[in-house]
């Protein structure tokens, strides 16, 4: 029987995957703590996203020798208990979090609390709880949303929609958060917002894992970066290390010029 380890959230070895008939992460080797902030940089189409659809096991690897896959230190798991144990924020704030058509005029709390099912709406055969409630105004008021409670979904703004996104990934309170281009679309103020809701977060002890192309999006408190291009990590240490222009313009295939403001990067 597998025992869990939930000091270790990751440990992939030898990992390839293939999406249809195209094989897209290349003898992946990866480990992540339990709460630890880790930044995966890398081009559009070089397997990110593919890498956190693995982690969350909604997509598998390739049967190999040498391949292994733990999660929490188990190869095993009931999917829906897994999945109480790490949140997750896509790049669509209208994504897979929150689908289908009764989203729009569902309210944020009643969005919220559908996390616990991983359903788009509170729907009639749902078992809903006075602690779930509880859980979910709670994770509300965690992200400063409370005044969406009462708010149609439909009505909200790509950032709001965004605290939404994260309060259904802490309803369950996860020990790991898994961000998947957590800025796209959102404005410079709504930006700003979410960078300073995920510091607070970083700093209550959850663990961060983004995904990203965007250096604006590494927070300070996140000291690993793992780089990624073609489906394989070509690189993996501290940001001092490679957060440089030359690593960068490597990484990107173009001449990357790096600024500084206080604790933050900027590229052009």
């Amino acid at each position: 029987m597998n025992e869990t380890n939930w000091a270790e959230f990751l440990n992939l070895q030898n990992v390839d995957v293939a999406r249809g008939d195209r094989e897209v992460l290349h003898g992946v080797n990866l480990r992540i703590g339990t709460g630890e902030h880790v930044a995966i940089l890398g081009p559009n189409g070089c397997g990110k996203s593919t890498l956190i659809l693995t982690m969350t096991c909604q997509i598998y690897p390739m049967v190999r020798p040498g391949m292994s896959v733990r999660i929490f230190g188990r190869e095993r798991w009931d999917l829906t208990e897994l999945r109480r144990h790490f949140g997750v924020v896509g790049s669509n704030s209208m994504g897979a979090e929150l689908p289908g058509r009764r989203t729009a005029v569902t309210s944020g709390l009643d969005a919220v609390v559908a996390g616990f099912f991983s359903a788009s709406s509170l729907w009639s055969n749902l078992a809903i709880t006075e602690e779930m409630r509880t859980r979910a105004w709670e994770a509300l008021k965690r992200m400063e949303a409370t005044h969406l409670a009462d708010q149609f979904v439909g009505t909200m703004s790509a950032g709001e929609r965004r605290r939404i996104m994260i309060a259904r990934s802490l309803v369950h309170q996860p020990k790991q958060l898994l961000l998947d281009e957590p800025s796209n679309a959102l404005d410079l103020a709504a930006q700003h917002e979410l960078r300073e809701t995920l510091r607070g977060l970083a700093g209550e002890g959850v663990g961060l894992v983004m995904v990203t192309h965007h250096l604006g999006d590494i927070l300070p408190e996140i000291r690993r970066i793992v780089l990624m291009r073609d489906g394989r990590i070509v690189g993996d240490g501290p940001r001092e290390e490679l957060l440089t222009e030359a690593r960068l313009s490597d990484l990107f295939q173009t001449p990357v010029h790096i600024g500084r403001d206080a604790e933050w990067l900027h590229s052009w």
